[in-house]
């Protein structure tokens, strides 16, 4: 199990598992191992469920030496978001205001679960997962492996810090503006938002309106596809359900997606800041490496559709939809509380965004990607900030602080398209840089397609960051 030279994937862990050449319970201690050492200085997760995992892990390797069918990730430690329900812990949504244990898993843990995974803890967020910076005035601030003195980004962001610090080989964390792709970015992870309505959200309706959806945050594109095998699916509690896929991700992996008609495009859609230099040339260099795959990449200007409320109204109501879930609302951070005064009117208006985000989405396919198959983009406009973006800020002050981290991520939330966030090198300082791919509705096969060939040709996943085991 040693780490020292590469940190092991989803994959490898799982087929060692079922080959015998390590334990169930060998790889779950490892990575609690992993926890004890790093969590104190990185601050990724909030809770660690140490006795159950190693019990349940036990339980694993009972059924595999009984000849008993394994699951896809039998034995594998995986660790979840803090707005997800664990059976056992609360559900605080990165805050303080939640004391009260959740008496079930959610429809995404208990699909882990089923697949033989083994739930390890929960991990950081921003309260509600409004900032794309994971720190809080009750948690403190949440670490980046790469440098300890830059944000993870968020809201995903203790997730992402325990995925690429190699405290657990996967996570599962949730987008509603960017939260998977912002830390799958600032801490050199793969991390897709999968097509609105892909995976569930139950117990609860939907997550943040129309705008969020879980997924996990990994080293590897085939992770990734593994794990969204398992977790896709809608339930009869899903206000939101995409069309099944023809093909399983893990599937698609298998077969070439021929020659691509791949858009690059540096305009920002949400109105913030160009790309740096740094993160400009690694798109410019993603873009090369995709016409060396053979694919036609060419330069061009979108024309983006205007948000207007649609966007605002869905976060104002799933933030104050989370808020009013409360156990102790007078614990909640004053920012989101002032955040919650200002979101209410505009909350109301939430269903007309919905549907008006759902006619921009499908014009938006029509008229552009019946011109192009991938949209290569920046992830984020530059690289990890500093941490203690949020120090003395109250709620406008933070806004303005946030809205350009998420200014190329926010829109395909609104339209419900699948993006991706690929790791694309690093700056001259060692922070890691990220591309953005997008695809029309439904394109998540083509898109885990797409990765995985730059994957391959520039392969990411061996390089580890300073703060590992």
């Amino acid at each position: 199990m040693g780490s020292e030279q590469r940190l092991s994937t989803v994959v490898e862990l799982a087929q060692g598992i079922r080959e015998g050449t390590h334990t169930a319970r060998e790889v779950v201690a490892a990575s609690l191992e992993a926890i004890a050492r790093l969590n104190p200085q990185l601050n990724a997760f909030s809770a660690v469920v140490a006795q159950q995992a190693l019990e349940e892990a036990e339980q694993r390797d009972a059924q595999w030496q009984a000849g008993r069918e394994c699951g896809p990730l039998h034995g594998v430690p995986i660790a979840i978001k803090d707005e997800n329900d664990v059976a056992g812990l609360p559900t605080a949504y990165g805050g303080a205001a939640f004391t009260t244990a959740a008496t079930q898993d959610s429809e995404v843990v208990r699909r882990l679960r089923a697949a033989g995974a083994v739930i390890i803890g929960k991990t950081r967020m921003p309260e509600f997962g409004i900032w794309p910076f994971t720190e809080t005035s009750a948690n403190g601030y949440t670490r980046n492996p790469w440098n300890v003195l830059r944000s993870t980004a968020g809201s995903s962001g203790g997730t992402a810090a325990a995925v690429a610090s190699g405290m657990v080989p996967a996570g599962i964390g949730g987008d509603g503006g960017g939260s998977i792709r912002l830390p799958s970015s600032w801490c050199g992870l793969f991390g897709l938002k999968c097509q609105r309505g892909r995976t569930s959200a139950a117990p609860n309706a939907n997550l943040w309106r129309g705008l969020g959806v879980i997924g996990p945050l990994t080293r590897t594109v085939a992770d990734s596809a593994l794990i969204y095998d398992v977790i896709s699916g809608s339930t009869a509690v899903d206000q939101w359900r995409a069309e099944p896929l023809t093909v399983t991700l893990t599937e698609a992996l298998t077969r070439d997606p021929g020659p691509l008609r791949i858009a690059v495009a540096f305009k920002n859609p949400g109105g913030g800041p160009e790309a740096d230099a740094e993160t400009a040339g690694a798109v410019r260099m993603i873009a090369h490496a995709c016409a060396e795959l053979g694919h036609d990449v060419v330069d061009v200007v979108p024309d983006y559709p205007r948000l207007g409320t649609a966007f605002v109204a869905q976060v104002a109501a799933g933030v104050t939809d989370e808020a009013a879930r409360a156990e102790h609302p007078e614990l909640l951070e004053r920012r989101t509380r002032g955040l919650v005064r200002m979101a209410r009117p505009l909350a109301r208006r939430a269903s007309r965004g919905e549907q008006r985000s759902v006619a921009l989405g499908q014009a938006f396919d029509q008229a552009f990607f019946s011109h192009w198959d991938v949209l290569l983009t920046p992830t984020t406009p530059f690289a990890a900030l500093p941490i203690g973006q949020l120090d003395g800020a109250g709620t406008l002050r933070a806004l303005r602080r946030a809205a350009p981290v998420a200014s190329y991520t926010g829109l395909w939330n609104v339209l419900g398209n699948p993006a991706a966030a690929v790791p694309a090198g690093f700056t001259s300082s060692g922070l890691p840089l990220s591309v953005q791919l997008i695809g029309p509705a439904q394109s998540e096969p083509l898109l885990v397609q797409l990765a995985a060939q730059l994957e391959r040709v520039r392969p990411w996943a061996d390089r580890i960051p300073p703060v590992h085991p």
